[in-house]
Parts: C-alpha cells; sequence; structure tokens
C-alpha cells in the first residue's frame, strides 16, 4: 500500500490532468432538459425600496459589510425552468429548515466587481469569464446552469439602478456577489430539483488602504486544499470552510497567510483563497521566469489569474522573460531562495489584484522574497496591478472592460 501512495503521489500532475480533461468532457454534455424556460433577463420585474440607506463615506468602507439598496434573485424549478427575475429591496431570504443548501452545501459564488471611470461609466471586468466559471461550478454539483449574457444583464440592470454606490477613485469598486443554491427541501440525498439564485453587490474600498502591505507565508502540507478529480478548480462554498483552520494557525505562527502545498514533492498550488505568482531567475541565462502552477482541476481558475498571463505574454520582452504554467516545488523556491535566484512571489485574486509576499516559512526555515528597497511590493506585481487597473477603469481601451449603457 506504502509504495502504491508513493506512486500516486508522484503522478500527480498526471491524475490531475487526465482528471481535468474527462470533466471538461462531461460539462460539454448538456444534462438540463432542452424545453425547460431559459434565463430570459427580458421578463424582469423590478420594485424599488421605499427605504433608500444612507452611504458610507468611502473611506470608512469594509470589505462585504455593507450593502446596496437591492438585489436580483430568480427561481429555478426542474418542472419548468427559470422563473421571473425580481429586482427587489435587499433584505432576508426566507428558505426550509431541510433546504439542501444547509444539509448538503449545494452552493457557489462567484467574485467580480464594477469600477467607475473619469467619466462616470460603470464597466464590468471580464464579466464573461465569470459566468463560464460560474456554470462550471454549477454543473458539478448539479445545479442548474445559466446564459451567461442573460446574467450579465440583469446584473447590468442591477448596477442602473443601485451605481449610486458605486464609489468614484481607484482602488474603489463595487463588489458583485451572483450566488446560486439548492432550495429542494427534505433529508435525502440527491440532485436538487428547485434552486434560487441571487446577487448581491456591496461598496468596497482599496485591499490596502493605507498601500501595499507584503504578507508572510507558512507553507501547509498537513491539509490539502485540492485533489486529483476533486473540486478546487470550482467556485463552491464547501472549499472554503475547511481552508479556515490552516490559516489561522499560520497566524497564531505570526504569518499574515498560509501557502497550500500538494503531495510528497510540496507542488505549489495557491495562497489562503488566492492563485499565487513567483519571479525566478535563470542562473545560466538571466533571463527572469514568471511562473505559477497549471490549470489541472486542483487550482481555481482565477480571472485575475488568466488576465495576469495574457498580459505578460502580451507586454513583457521574450528576450528577458519565459512566462509558464507548470508544476514547481516549495523545495524549489527554497534553493531558489538561497542562491538569490527568488526574485519575487505574489498571490492574486479579485478583492486584491495582487498580494505581495515577503517571506515564507518552509520546513523550519524562513525565507525572505525580495521587494522594491523601501516598499512593500515587487516590481512585478506592482507593474501587473497598473496595468489590470488601468483597464478596470478604462485608463486604456480593452475588449474586457464592458461599459455598462
Amino acid at each position: 500500500m506504502q509504495t502504491f501512495v508513493k506512486r500516486s503521489i508522484r503522478n500527480i500532475p498526471k491524475m490531475a490532468t487526465s482528471a481535468h480533461q474527462n470533466f471538461a468532457k462531461y460539462l460539454a454534455t448538456d444534462h438540463m432538459a432542452s424545453d425547460l424556460v431559459p434565463l430570459d433577463a427580458s421578463k424582469l420585474q423590478v420594485t424599488r425600496t421605499t427605504q433608500p440607506k444612507s452611504k458610507l463615506p468611502k473611506e470608512k468602507l469594509v470589505f462585504g459589510q455593507s450593502f446596496t439598496d437591492h438585489m436580483l434573485t430568480v427561481e429555478f424549478d426542474q418542472a419548468s425552468g427559470w422563473g421571473t427575475p425580481e429586482i427587489k429591496p435587499y433584505g432576508p431570504l426566507s428558505l426550509d429548515p431541510s433546504a439542501c443548501v444547509f444539509h448538503y452545501a449545494f452552493e457557489l459564488f462567484e467574485g467580480m466587481k464594477a469600477y467607475k471611470d473619469s467619466q462616470g461609466k460603470i464597466r464590468l471586468f471580464r464579466p464573461d469569464m465569470n459566468m463560464a466559471r460560474f456554470n462550471k461550478s454549477a454543473a458539478r454539483i448539479c445545479l442548474p446552469t445559466v446564459d451567461g449574457e442573460e446574467l450579465i444583464k440583469l446584473i447590468s440592470e442591477l448596477l442602473k439602478l443601485d451605481q449610486s454606490f458605486v464609489p468614484e477613485g481607484e482602488g474603489y469598486s463595487l463588489y458583485i456577489r451572483p450566488t446560486l443554491i439548492g432550495t429542494s427541501s427534505g433529508l435525502g440525498v440527491g440532485a436538487p430539483d428547485k434552486a434560487l439564485l441571487y446577487v448581491i453587490c456591496s461598496p468596497v474600498g482599496p485591499y490596502y488602504p493605507t498601500g501595499y502591505k507584503a504578507i508572510s507565508l507558512e507553507a501547509t502540507d498537513y491539509a490539502t486544499r485540492a485533489w486529483p478529480g476533486g473540486v478546487g478548480d470550482k467556485k463552491l462554498g464547501a472549499n472554503y470552510a475547511p481552508c479556515i483552520k490552516p490559516q489561522l494557525s499560520a497566524a497564531k505562527n505570526g504569518h499574515q497567510q498560509n501557502l497550500w502545498l500538494f503531495g510528497e514533492e510540496k507542488f505549489i498550488t495557491e495562497v489562503g483563497t488566492m492563485n499565487v505568482f513567483f519571479v525566478f531567475k535563470n542562473a545560466d541565462t538571466g533571463k527572469k521566469e514568471l511562473v505559477t502552477a497549471p490549470l489541472d482541476g486542483t487550482i481555481l481558475e482565477g480571472v485575475t489569474r488568466d488576465s495576469i498571463l495574457k498580459l505578460a505574454r502580451d507586454r513583457l520582452d521574450p528576450n528577458e522573460w519565459e512566462v509558464n504554467e507548470r508544476y514547481y516545488t516549495a523545495h524549489e523556491v527554497a534553493e531558489k531562495a538561497e542562491n538569490g535566484l527568488l526574485v519575487e512571489a505574489f498571490g492574486s485574486g479579485t478583492a486584491a489584484v495582487v498580494a505581495p509576499i515577503k517571506n515564507i516559512a518552509f520546513n523550519g526555515k524562513d525565507y525572505d522574497v525580495p521587494l522594491v528597497p523601501g516598499e512593500q511590493y515587487g516590481e512585478m506585481a506592482k507593474t501587473v496591478a497598473d496595468w489590470i487597473a488601468d483597464i478596470q477603469y478604462g485608463v486604456v481601451d480593452s475588449e474586457w472592460s464592458r461599459v455598462i449603457n
């Protein structure tokens, strides 16, 4: 048995890629009846609030703690399909105590943002990517998929109604949380026949209100965030609760986050709830390498991750840089740090865009990650953050930025 386990761990890249490809084929098959009513934005009904909320000064915004006046809801029934979309005053949901979301975690969500540009126009950043991931998550846990463009239209109507909640200024945005839950009542385990899609929005400020604050990481190899054939690449609520304890353990030891390792080789996968990038220097050629783990089904398919890779491949000089998605380990990082070949590292995600890393604790040793002298970030982290912000706020034209008319 021990030999089998060791061989299996060594074959993780092959196993993960195979599992990911097989599930991609599964997703390509339509598992919903074709005669069900599709999601239709033209049927939207709007009920405006009679008690508008007072707005906090933008300097006092705390991530996910205040919400706009309205929310979007749409019910689904397996017998008929999608019901009438409604925008109504923000408020509590009413669910049966036996609803399957409470007992078997039939729940998924997305995280996206709306930005206000210098002309006061509201912009979404690559919402099609969020819709694609939304549907992959839904298919994986037997919840209904949606026409992504119809859901974007509905979200756009919600943004128009609550546009006064979108704060102005770089670093400020409206965080959008599309959520889908199974609402079938009863304690039997099976595919839900009823679901609720809802969208809530929260005005937020800069992730680093006083400027970048590079974080310290503790490598975690005693717990696993995701595994081949699992759901680590889906945006499921069930993925997040088990991650909190390792993060608390890292905090107890003086670190802000944990670095997820996997397998006997200590493959680096993610940092906390973000994707992670490293920059290495090649001792022979002098070229730099921007590297992150591949999409093999064990890491989240981050929109920011994808954006960084595409922008880097388009804008970095290939004579000076390589941009790679490959497997790499904590041992490789430690060796490069000891030999002066670790250039920088940062996490990436919707909330922070980038989270610079200054230190990694691994195998009883602390490894410092270089930062720009006198600053709390590395050069590449700041560069990609600026590239993305310019698109999000409409400073540069891009097909990734969708204006809400």
